[in-house]
């Protein structure tokens, strides 16, 4: 048995220092040029600039990311397919949607976060609003005021009743197939607020048309370090983002996620990385495969809770 355990790790040990020894591919399961592609191409050039052999990006859009996702979890486990998780479809498809074709807390192999965009309180500067206080008080006066989103369980959906849910307000949701429609909307006050993603409205911000009044998460974001987090102007434990990070199947050998964990840590180091991350409107991070694991547990958990709570059902 001692024997058997030795050759396995000597096994174990020489394919490691082999991997890899052709391209891996990386399942982006959303479109290219989207926010989540943007970013993780963005760590994966860095990652290319020093690794023996390419990541490549292998998109496949559908099904707000769920059939990437099964795609990446019905992969062989050999290192050679990797999956960008994101909270869409590991957090949100497995409360909407249980039928789904995998177990985002069974089906994978953890690697590591790498970044998360936080959601940004908007609205139309036709709005007779200046400050978040402002915003909750209007809304308060006006119940039923519109907001908007890319779609139902989107992470802007869930940052609008998350912010119900804190602030006791009563808004109606108007979700959008297209993001294009959305933005032009907001733009011309046909719809007045939303809860969106810096990459979404960052032009419109700075042409004025829209006004950002807050920031879901703990600290400012530094793109936009004079717009103030929700919690330093009252509404505490307001806290929403988009996510991701690298995972592998399951059972992927752990010297893989070891080697590829290595890869994007440094890569995550790099100041020019993270320096294009913030301009983005990320926040760039990284942490070790069991802190991602508790992270989900906790993700899914405090999404399962709003989503009972507002009764937010998936589309047929």
């Amino acid at each position: 048995m001692k024997l058997l355990l030795f050759l396995l790790v000597l096994f174990n040990s020489a394919w490691a220092q082999d991997y890899p020894s052709r391209p891996v591919t990386v399942i982006v399961p959303f479109s290219t040029g989207s926010a989540s592609d943007v970013i993780v191409r963005i760590l994966l050039e860095r990652m290319n600039a020093s690794a023996a052999q390419r990541y490549i990006v292998d998109n496949r859009p559908a099904a707000g990311g769920a059939v990437g996702t099964a795609a990446g979890a019905k992969a062989a486990p050999d290192g050679y397919t990797i999956l960008m998780a994101g909270s869409g479809p590991f957090v949100v498809a497995k409360n909407l949607s249980p039928q789904i074709a995998y177990d985002a807390e069974r089906d994978f192999a953890l690697i590591s976060m790498y970044g998360r965009l936080p959601n940004i309180v908007v609205v139309n500067t036709k709005l007779p609003v200046k400050s978040l206080t402002d915003f909750v008080e209007y809304a308060r006066g006006h119940p039923g005021l519109a907001y908007g989103s890319v779609g139902v369980g989107s992470s802007q959906h869930l940052a609008g009743a998350l912010f119900e849910q804190l602030a006791g307000l009563k808004m109606t949701h108007v979700p959008y197939r297209v993001t294009s429609q959305l933005q032009a909307d907001l733009v011309g006050g046909e719809v007045p607020a939303s809860f969106q993603l810096l990459p979404n409205v960052v032009g419109a911000l700075k042409a004025g048309q829209v006004r950002a009044l807050a920031v879901a998460n703990d600290t400012r974001l530094a793109a936009l370090p004079d717009v103030p987090t929700a919690a330093e102007l009252g509404v505490k434990d307001y806290e929403s983002s988009a996510w991701f990070g690298l995972v592998g199947p399951r059972g992927t050998p752990r010297a893989v996620i070891d080697k590829v964990h290595g890869d994007m840590v440094a890569a995550m180091a790099d100041p020019a990385v993270r320096s294009r991350f913030v301009e983005f409107g990320a926040e760039p991070m990284s942490n070790s495969p069991e802190e991602f694991a508790r992270f989900i547990s906790l993700e899914v958990v405090k999404w399962r809770d709003l989503i009972a709570k507002a009764g937010i059902k998936a589309e047929p």
